[in-house]
């Protein structure tokens, strides 16, 4: 398998369950947020206008389908611009930025950003872990829960948002897991099913269980739904810790077997203070 198609199917996976989370709000939450989605050059963009976290605007999946070229580029910021956007970020893998890159990137203004670890191996290439505390699949009774304490154990306020997460419980590709401690939901994470592709994200723990094992075993029990749902390849993303931290849950899928295959740079996109007013000027 060469390096070009591990990372067009990581890349690929996340774009699309990040597309299936935003696209499949609640119509009402939907609107409260002002989420607007669409697909742009083989990839995605997604724009929430009240986005109490900066997080969840953001475009990815791009340079597979087509090249990374300043029309591209322009017509992922147009859209942001007709949204009334106040930011977002463009994340593109490393291998398919141009050589132009810093000179398309100018004409945007497109300054860097945190850095993102993704990481994959083969689904029997996954060590498991194990907990003492009972995981397994989250129902439509879990849901609501499920959503809350992902949301507080990423530190976001889980009020509107927990609703998208919610949503995707009972989607057929998404695969929702949990970690209880005793009857106390305490941490959660999903499985998104792309092909043969396993995409383990969107895994937390609340504050007062963590370093008990509740990550290893979300992964562990997602490996082994991926691989029950015919799936070759696990893939993840992180967030690359500073020089002299540690980010337990890059540490967590390391000892696993998940491999490093690339990291990859955030670049964030702001309006400048003209389209800013007029921003606001429409949306009052």
């Amino acid at each position: 398998m060469s390096r070009a198609e591990p990372t067009a199917l990581a890349e690929g996976a996340e774009a699309e369950f990040m597309y299936q989370y935003e696209s499949n709000m609640p119509p009402a939450t939907r609107s409260a947020f002002g989420v607007t989605t669409t697909r742009i050059g083989g990839g995605v963009a997604l724009s929430m206008r009240r986005d109490p976290t900066g997080y969840w605007s953001k475009a990815l999946g791009f340079g597979f389908d087509e090249p990374i070229t300043p029309d591209l580029v322009d017509r992922v910021v147009d859209f942001y611009r007709g949204e009334g956007s106040r930011g977002a970020g463009i994340q593109i893998a490393p291998s398919v930025l141009p050589p132009d890159w810093d000179d398309i990137r100018a004409r945007h203004d497109l300054r860097p950003g945190a850095q993102i670890v993704k990481l994959w191996c083969p689904v029997d290439a996954f060590s498991p872990g194990q907990t003492g505390m009972r995981v397994g699949p989250v129902g439509p009774d879990d849901a609501a829960e499920w959503a809350s304490v992902v949301l507080r154990g990423f530190g976001m306020p889980p009020e509107g948002v927990a609703e998208m997460l919610t949503a995707s419980v009972g989607h057929p590709d998404f695969r929702p897991f949990a970690v209880w401690d005793g009857d106390a939901l305490v941490a959660g994470a999903n499985l998104f099913v792309d092909g043969e592709v396993g995409s383990l994200n969107t895994g937390s723990t609340l504050p007062g269980h963590r370093n008990r094992g509740a990550q290893s075993a979300l992964l562990a029990a997602r490996a082994k739904e991926a691989a029950n749902a015919g799936c070759r390849w696990l893939v993840a993303e992180t967030g690359r810790p500073a020089e002299g931290e540690t980010n337990p849950s890059l540490n967590n899928m390391l000892r696993a077997g998940m491999r490093q295959l690339y990291v990859r740079r955030n670049w964030i996109w702001r309006p400048d203070a003209a389209e800013s007013e007029e921003a606001r000027d429409v949306q009052r």
